[in-house]
């Protein structure tokens, strides 16, 4: 009698611990790859779309047997745990659609299947609330290939965003402090604001590293204050080390010799820490990739894909395990980007399947017992380093059921000040 008692509380509580769960992305195997979001200007980037625009999601599928995938999207909370709306209330029409849209690779040593989902589409024909998003991508067996997150906003605020260097006298030199002013206009009263409001903010579109729920400092008039001296500092890192491998026949921006193999195999350059060395200011894309091929017309099945070949010239940590780091795969750490030692070179290696284009990548430190990942261990942090800055607005007014996202800014410290 006793076990059914706890049978049965468990069943009743079950369903509530299942509802309280934070959704975590999960990275493709190892056939999908190449995993982009397009926009009228950007690809490969965190998706923060105004309500009402278009979402484009492209992928490769590296068997070369036209697979049939499907998609789900699901709507979600400020802090990503299931909202309580029903699908028919934030998604006009249906999900759980096949994705139609696939052509085939062309003239390329690695042969794929190229797919694009549009949102809206003549099945799911409109994302109808605001808020934080989840899209999954299943096969013909129901199991899950990857998720992605994305965030549909309301341009019912104005996000003032400044960066600074830091206020903590002990990390001037190496982090970067945020500051925002939210602005609403007589039309829109925000009741309770300490309570209502949250916000989130993300550098070089990586969530992992986000900073969330800080609470306005001030209120003047019609305008929410947040100076924070160190809960909205971020460590500012450096400048991305990359690479460029459009032209697959020739060495390239980073590359030092190619060699062909079943595919071509591009060998970069061996990096070096560049933790102790003064800071150089060097453009990158804040972690991006773009897909790009010379001579061609259509990248996405005319790029063909390429070993590339990653070293690291450092000595061997025993406490920490050493990652390459980037959009590419959504800033995951991952058995694929791990590095192994190699006591002969002294140094790290790894070897990754990527199409041709233009990449960011960056060397972590992740700790073996914590798995806390330091981003500057081999990079290094550097207050003048150039990063974007990204912060989203949520308002949850009460009596609510969900969190709606009502204003987006954006800065970058390119005009960093004190």
């Amino acid at each position: 009698m006793k076990q059914r008692i706890l049978s049965l509380i468990f069943l009743l509580t079950y369903p509530t611990i299942v509802l309280s769960q934070v959704a975590e992305e999960l990275n493709p195997p190892n056939f999908i790859k190449t995993i982009t979001f397009k926009s009228n200007t950007t690809q490969g980037q965190l998706p923060i779309l105004k309500l009402g625009e278009s979402l484009k999601l492209e992928f490769d599928a590296l068997t070369g047997n036209e697979e049939d995938f499907y998609y789900i999207i699901e709507h979600f909370n400020f802090d990503w745990t299931p909202s309580t709306l029903v699908k028919s209330e934030y998604l006009k029409g249906l999900d759980n659609q096949r994705i139609l849209t696939y052509e085939n690779s062309f003239n390329t040593y690695q042969i794929y299947s190229h797919y694009t989902l549009n949102i809206p589409n003549t099945q799911t024909r409109a994302l109808l609330k605001s808020g934080n998003y989840m899209i999954s991508i299943y096969d013909d067996y129901d199991e899950m290939m990857f998720s992605r997150k994305f965030m549909i906003y309301e341009d019912l605020t104005n996000v003032g965003v400044k960066v600074k260097r830091s206020r903590d006298v002990k990390f001037i030199a190496e982090k970067q402090s945020v500051d925002l002013v939210i602005t609403t206009d007589n039309n829109m009263n925000l009741n309770n604001p300490l309570e209502t409001i949250k916000t989130v903010i993300i550098q070089n579109n990586n969530l992992n590293t986000a900073i969330s729920d800080l609470k306005p400092q001030y209120t003047l008039g019609n305008e929410l204050i947040y100076r924070y001296d160190t809960e909205s500092a971020f460590w500012a890192g450096n400048e991305y080390t990359f690479f460029e491998n459009k032209d697959v026949r020739a060495a390239n921006i980073g590359i030092q010799f190619i060699e062909l193999k079943e595919l071509y195999n591009n060998y970069l350059y061996t990096n070096i820490s560049r933790k102790n060395r003064p800071y150089t200011y060097n453009p990158d894309i804040n972690g991006n990739f773009l897909i790009t091929v010379l001579d061609r017309d259509n990248p996405d099945v005319e790029a063909d894909y390429v070993m590339v070949h990653f070293s690291l010239l450092h000595n061997e940590l025993k406490d920490k395990d050493i990652y390459v780091y980037g959009n590419f795969n959504a800033f995951m750490i991952e058995p694929i980007t791990k590095m192994e030692y190699n006591p002969e070179a002294k140094r790290y290696e790894t070897i990754m399947k990527l199409k041709q284009g233009f990449y960011n990548y960056k060397y972590v430190a992740v700790d073996k017992v914590t798995g806390v990942i330091d981003e500057g261990a081999i990079s290094g942090n550097f207050w003048e380093t150039e990063n974007n800055y990204k912060v989203l607005v949520y308002y949850k007014d009460l009596g609510a059921r969900y969190d709606r996202l009502i204003g987006f800014g954006e800065a970058t410290s390119v005009n960093i000040s004190n």
